[in-house]
């Protein structure tokens, strides 16, 4: 009789009705479904210097197979202050002002989960990355959108001095940016410090792309102005810097009295993050080459990757840092130019055989401008063959 009776299925009430499965999963499935060369989600087609996992393995024998710290491996915490020092003139406290991370996101969500209460507003400037508004909302949080200006791409201080309310607790940014792949200026910096000065606002920075910045910029992280590292999380990522994305390391570095909140959350949502491999990057820090001669050698994929693109009917956006680069397809003499840009992403993938993300995937609902992103952390051959199908346009 029990094998007859209806089951009851529960009900479910979702933290977050409007978010289904991401674009960049929907567009590498179709990629691989259609055989298209994949320039949608961000991530490489080669492998790290064959040194790191060598580092790993040596950990492992080592016997470095147990839980760490909880805030992280001494060693890289004291590497990452070191770096911090040394790029940025940043004096950090290891013990208690570094904190090593499952990858970038979880830092992100972590540091908005920690001190975001219930109806408190945290401003985010977009398009900005799609992990951004589920944390705030899953904190209870009121996601206060801000656009960077269309085509462009640049912090409209006006804007954002006019969405700061008494409820504002948080604003996020993130340069170089993904997706647009704008810098920010020391100009930026310093006005986003003089609003912020009169103000409890804290600041979340997403720096995963801080090696990657071209045509001899300097990367202008919060962490040379005083008045904005005071109040920031500065995020940073092992897995952009070092061509292993799939490691899920990253790091954040905050003054002590946030670290604290910090790392009450975190010692619940992950604990601590796997042990080899903060060995391993403790030791491979010691050399600051790899990440030194970073922005060359993606500045290189980027130029062979524009040239490239100039010869199509595609129009190029400015890029001046991240791995990715955008294009407008509004010029396009082709009817297909006219459907949604996530539709026209569909039709790429399916019909020239390259998959790109559309740049609405970075925004609420609504905002299109016909821009497509596409990353060029590829081999050169992969860019080469993504090229040759996009001249059909």
């Amino acid at each position: 009789m029990n094998s007859e009776r209806a089951i009851k299925q529960p009900r479910i009430s979702s933290r977050l009705p409007a978010v289904g499965s991401s674009i960049f999963s929907v567009m590498s499935a179709l990629a691989q479904e259609h055989g298209a060369v994949n320039l949608g989600q961000g991530f490489p087609d080669f492998d790290c210097d064959p040194a790191l996992p060598q580092a790993v393995t040596r950990a492992m024998l080592a016997g470095h197979n147990q839980y760490p710290p909880m805030p992280g491996v001494p060693a890289l915490r004291a590497a990452m202050a070191a770096k911090m020092t040394a790029l940025y003139g940043l004096r950090c406290q290891p013990e208690s002002e570094v904190t090593v991370t499952a990858g970038a996101t979880q830092a992100i969500f972590t540091a908005i989960v920690a001190l975001v209460q219930p109806g408190d507003e945290v401003m985010v400037l977009e398009p900005c990355y799609d992990s951004y508004v589920p944390g705030i909302e899953l904190a209870g949080g009121v996601a206060v959108r801000v656009p960077l200006s269309p085509g462009r791409f640049r912090p409209d201080f006006d804007a954002i001095a006019a969405a700061l309310s008494s409820r504002t607790r948080a604003l996020l940014i993130n340069s170089p940016h993904n997706p647009s792949g704008t810098v920010w200026s020391a100009a930026d910096m310093l006005r986003l410090q003089d609003l912020l000065e009169p103000t409890d606002v804290l600041l979340i920075s997403d720096e995963v792309y801080e090696h990657m910045v071209f045509d001899g910029q300097a990367h202008q992280s919060v962490a040379r102005y005083p008045g904005l590292a005071a109040r920031a999380f500065i995020v940073g990522s092992f897995g952009k810097t070092f061509h292993v994305t799939g490691w899920k390391i990253g790091t954040v570095v905050a003054p002590a009295a946030l670290t604290v909140e910090f790392r009450k959350v975190h010692q619940f949502n992950v604990f601590t993050v796997n042990t080899p491999m903060q060995h391993a990057l403790a030791n491979y820090l010691a050399n600051p080459a790899p990440y030194l001669e970073l922005s060359a050698f993606y500045q290189r994929k980027r130029d062979l990757f524009r040239a490239g693109l100039a010869a199509t009917r595609l129009r190029l956006l400015p890029c001046e840092g991240t791995y990715f680069q955008c294009v407008d397809i509004s010029e396009l003499a082709l009817p297909e130019r006219d459907l949604p840009e996530a539709d026209f992403c569909r039709w790429l993938t399916r019909e020239i055989g390259v998959a790109a993300i559309p740049l609405s995937a970075f925004y609420g609902k609504g905002f299109e401008q016909k821009v497509l992103r596409f990353c060029f952390a590829k081999q050169e051959q992969t860019l080469q063959q993504a090229l040759q199908r996009l001249a059909r346009l």
